[in-house]
């Protein structure tokens, strides 16, 4: 492995810098929640087109972004061209992800 494909690579003086360019490329899933319910399996198998099921949020509150089941950040729905879009509202800290992650 050379220097350049290392992700982390040490100086002279033993500090280190992170090599980001082998990780720009790698594909994630991007996802968005409005919001979540539990309902018993007896109500879902009713379900059919018009059926109206509650969410735990509240219209309004932002929606929760997660990049590979992670969450990462909160936003907002926005159209742009006629396609729905997220706009960025707020990030969560890499102490919080970290956190979470525990």
């Amino acid at each position: 492995m050379n220097a350049k494909s290392e992700v982390v690579t040490q100086d002279a003086e033993g500090s280190q810098d992170v090599n980001l360019e082998v990780i720009l490329d790698v594909p994630v899933t991007l996802s968005m929640e409005v919001g979540r319910t539990r309902i018993p399996i007896r109500n879902l198998l009713q379900l059919n087109q018009g059926s109206v099921v509650e969410l735990d949020r509240a219209a309004g509150e932002p929606l929760d972004v997660f990049v590979n089941g992670t969450l990462v950040a909160h936003g907002e729905v926005v159209v742009v061209n006629e396609k729905f879009g997220i706009r960025i509202t707020d990030v969560v800290s890499p102490a919080e992800r970290i956190r979470k992650l525990k």
